[in-house]
């Protein structure tokens, strides 16, 4: 078992002893020249020997001090070398996780965009609907749906998560080409567990039944509801954000007006503690500038 002093006075002692100075050592490690006297003395009395001796307005190494120093310097030395490889190698590689719908319909299709715009930077992705554990995870930033209240955790809102009827042109015109809200429960729809189908309609004004729901393909994402929807197999309830590159060339089309929330949203989050890396600053700063210009065309389209 190592009997080590406080390392907190040992890291005091090695600045104070580069320097023969109690000043400037409190100026390079951001404390008081008083904290860096009480540290030191903390240390002489752990160590059971003076290793400064104090003159006015000047401080020398003792033999004994001036004998460890260079020691504890290379120690100090070593100690940094094992963390800037560790420092290194965090640098060199982003982690994003992220849900199977964002990765599949956005997310994907641009990093590798922003990893060519940073090529000294490795981008990996990971796709999952399990929340990110900070922790053990291996994670550096993390895409939710939720309502941004994580604690410890910094939130930026991405955009609001809103949901409409949408299916295949083919669809609509083997249905009439044209439909009311109250036409939905007796089509098929893709995923009719989905509580959003219920919610989209009470705020159409359609009376939703009690009792079992009726039978349909059941996709665990809305990434697979869409492209189900775009194989012509039923109604799906989606995403505009998501789906806007199908709308706008036909793949898709939304045959109501109306969009409706829970008052969700997706979210970019990451550890409060890492806010100033500057790998999570920089995707942090792309991720919102290349969301924002989406929903803009969005708008305007």
């Amino acid at each position: 078992m190592r009997r080590l002093p406080p390392l907190a006075a040992v890291r005091v002692f090695e600045a104070a002893a580069r320097h023969e100075n109690f000043t400037a050592a409190a100026a390079e490690l951001g404390m008081t020249q008083a904290a860096v006297s009480y540290q030191i003395k903390l240390l002489e009395e752990r160590v059971g020997v003076p290793l400064f001796v104090r003159a006015r307005r000047q401080v020398t190494l003792t033999d004994t001090g001036r004998r460890i120093a260079p020691l504890v310097s290379g120690a100090f030395d070593t100690l940094d070398t094992a963390f800037a490889s560790v420092r290194a190698e965090d640098a060199a590689m982003l982690t994003i996780s992220t849900s199977l719908t964002f990765a599949n319909t956005w997310l994907a299709w641009r990093l590798g965009g922003y990893q060519m715009a940073h090529p000294d930077l490795a981008v990996r992705m990971l796709t999952t609907d399990t929340l990110t554990d900070f922790v053990s995870d291996d994670v550096d930033v993390a895409i939710r749906t939720g309502r941004g209240e994580w604690p410890g955790l910094v939130a930026k809102l991405l955009f609001r998560n809103a949901f409409t009827p949408m299916c295949s042109p083919a669809f609509l015109a083997r249905h009439g080409g044209t439909l009311a809200p109250a036409d939905l429960p007796g089509l098929p729809l893709i995923s009719p567990h989905d509580p959003w189908w219920n919610d989209w309609l009470r705020d159409a004004g359609v009376a939703v039944p009690d009792g079992p729901i009726r039978p349909g393909i059941r996709l665990d994402s809305q990434a697979n509801e869409g492209h189900a929807a775009i194989a012509g197999q039923g109604m799906a309830m989606l995403t505009p954000f998501f789906w806007r590159m199908d709308l706008a060339e036909g793949r898709l089309v939304r045959p109501f007006a109306q969009v409706s929330t829970r008052g969700y949203g997706y979210w970019l989050v990451y550890p409060e503690h890492r806010r100033t890396v500057p790998k999570i600053r920089q995707f942090g700063e792309w991720l919102l500038a290349e969301v924002a210009a989406d929903l803009a065309q969005l708008d305007a389209g």
